[in-house]
């Protein structure tokens, strides 16, 4: 397995000839977002399918999902697909509860439960629970969406990597999030072997590298710095957006 983070948390993941592409943005500017830290995501291989965690703007971006293909297959949460349909037309769509799960070739996308808000915004109707996904081909990868902790982590494992949210794009922290310490305690709790931060560092929002430029520099480290103390036996792999790691 290799996986490639995209930044935020946009990942890259293949295995047995598959590729899976998690929660894509893919352009330089998302609203106030206004500009990308890292390069703009160039795919060596067209996703087979792509799995969105939930519909907050920054997993489930509607330009970045038309610039793909109408080959790729769309995996979402329950509930999503009538809100994209009616923005993307007709596609392939896999619709999933958590425990639910699905071949894509020869690698299987199974969703498992997320602690976050599953709505489009805050006040917004359309709604769909927000999930994570495990992806199994040769290993094993659980991508955690954007998440809080929750017991139920104990039973995504045991997985060979986890792909972990540690932060967002702001420099503060609303409930449904993991910080540093809190994404270390998600190691605690499913034992991943490895593990590679995602959710940080990408999205700079206007003014906040005056405010808090350690809140897009450090969070990486530091969710290394807490797993050494939390959970020991999980090796962090600390990536910059655009580079890769072999899972094996």
């Amino acid at each position: 397995m290799e996986v490639t983070w995209w930044g935020h948390a946009t990942v890259a993941i293949r295995d047995r000839g598959v590729t899976i592409l998690t929660d894509p943005v893919l352009r330089n500017r998302l609203a106030h977002l206004y500009r990308r830290r890292g390069p703009r995501p160039v795919l060596s291989h067209v996703p087979d399918a792509v799995v969105v965690s939930h519909l907050h703007s920054d997993h489930c971006d509607l330009p970045s999902l038309r610039a793909l293909p109408r080959s790729t297959r769309l995996i979402v949460p329950h509930g999503a697909a009538s809100f994209l349909r009616s923005r993307l037309g007709e596609r392939d769509f896999t619709e999933l509860r958590a425990g639910q799960e699905t071949a894509v070739g020869d690698v299987t996308v199974r969703a498992v439960p997320a602690a976050h808000d599953g709505g489009r915004t805050p006040k917004s109707r359309i709604r769909a629970v927000a999930l994570g996904y495990v992806v199994t081909g040769d290993r094993s990868a659980w991508f955690g969406g954007d998440t809080g902790l929750f017991d139920e982590m104990k039973e995504i494992g045991p997985v060979d990597l986890a792909l972990v949210p540690v932060w967002g794009w702001g420099w503060t922290l609303g409930p449904g999030h993991l910080d540093p310490a809190g994404a270390a305690e998600a190691m605690r709790l499913a034992g991943p072997a490895q593990a590679v931060p995602i959710h940080w560092g990408t999205l700079w929002p206007i003014g906040c590298w005056r405010v808090r430029p350690d809140r897009f520099t450090r969070p990486g480290d530091e969710f290394a710095a807490h797993t050494r103390t939390t959970a020991p036996a999980t090796d962090v792999r600390v990536l910059a957006p655009g580079e890769s790691l072999t899972v094996s």
